[in-house]
């Protein structure tokens, strides 16, 4: 499957971002989705995931109650709604996929989109 993340940009602190993943193949509904991200000199950090057919999902602490993944499978899509915007989700987002299933780790991800840059100021 080969992954293309989309809706990054500027957002001041507060404001809302949607992100998409577009997938292509035709056996998107097989693969658990997650998001990641990479600050400047910072390590690959999970975001949030989510199973195949979207019945369950987990989230880093840092963004629980402020961030909701969810996924159209119809559409080949997955996203992630970013409400309450802080400085310090300031990265790289990257989407990723897996056939294995739904993970909070990097190394659980076979495939991986090209990242898509939010940038909150404060």
């Amino acid at each position: 499957v080969q992954l293309q993340a989309s809706g990054g940009g500027l957002v001041q602190a507060g404001g809302s971002l949607r992100l998409s993943c577009a997938a292509s193949g035709r056996t998107f509904s097989s693969y658990g989705m997650g998001w990641f991200r990479q600050a400047p000199g910072k390590e690959r950090e999970f975001v949030a995931a989510i199973s195949s057919y979207g019945r369950s999902t987990i989230y880093a602490d840092s963004v629980k109650g402020r961030f909701t993944i969810s996924r159209d499978n119809a559409k080949n899509t997955v996203y992630l709604q970013m409400n309450g915007l802080k400085p310090d989700d300031t990265a790289v987002y990257y989407c990723a996929g897996s056939r294995r299933g739904y993970f909070n780790t990097v190394r659980g991800y076979d495939y991986w989109g090209q990242g898509t840059q939010v940038t909150v100021s404060s």
